[in-house]
């Protein structure tokens, strides 16, 4: 099954496009989103959490999304929760 398309930033202008899907065969949200900084990279790596690793692992990644996209984000879970509705 391919994606669903949620929305994409409603500030887009050119290349800068965070985006949010839902993959409903693996009950997943696909995000598309901004690097971020080293700073908040760096950040979120050493972030401890008991029963987690330390770091980013190769295959994960930080993303950014800014907030205006809460609402596609929202609309993303509501699509898992509830696939047969449009």
């Amino acid at each position: 099954m391919p994606l669903r398309f949620i929305g994409i930033d409603p500030d887009t202008k050119t290349g800068d496009s965070p985006t949010v899907w839902v993959d409903q065969e693996k009950r997943e949200l696909v995000f598309q989103g901004w690097k971020p900084g080293p700073e908040i990279e760096a950040e979120c790596a050493a972030f401890e959490v008991p029963g987690h690793a330390v770091g980013i692992p190769d295959d994960e990644a930080v993303i950014r999304i800014p907030a205006r996209m809460v609402h596609m984000i929202r609309e993303a879970c509501d699509a898992l929760e509830h696939p047969d509705h449009r």
